[in-house]
């Protein structure tokens, strides 16, 4: 995935900030919430910049957000066309660590509307336990 060029396609400038925070959305692969973000850059930006950067990835299609059970949104980098997240499935989250997980095999179901109204998103979140937990809980069981 080229960040770059996803900039470019999105019709976007190609700044420092957007580059670098895509460029980790990429990396990561998973969803990550602004702390997380801010805590794992290397030069960090300040807070404003880092929501800034994350809403004109969001609005230009090239990033998705999902809220997680404590109520923060977590961004992943989308790009249909390569590996990254690609948009529109259901992700899986971790009661015991916290963790957030792209389910990108899966697709979320097509949802029909009154007419009139139209979709503007959806998301879907499992909730349960991911398998470095289970494997840690049944470890401690034996």
């Amino acid at each position: 995935m080229d960040v770059e060029k996803m900039l470019s396609a999105a019709k976007l400038r190609n700044t420092h900030q957007r580059k670098v925070v895509l460029q980790l959305l990429i990396e990561k692969g998973s969803p990550l919430s602004h702390s997380e973000i801010s805590s794992i850059l290397t030069e960090p930006l300040d807070k404003v910049t880092l929501y800034r950067t994350l809403q004109t990835l969001t609005d230009a299609g090239i990033a998705h957000q999902v809220q997680g059970l404590d109520g923060a949104w977590r961004f992943c980098a989308h790009d249909p066309d390569s590996e990254g997240c690609p948009g529109d499935h259901p992700h899986f989250l971790c009661l015991h660590c916290g963790k957030m997980f792209c389910l990108t095999n899966q697709r979320l179901p097509r949802i029909e509307v009154t007419e009139g109204m139209s979709v503007e998103g959806k998301q879907l979140v499992v909730y349960g336990c991911c398998s470095e937990c289970k494997t840690e809980t049944e470890d401690k069981l034996k």
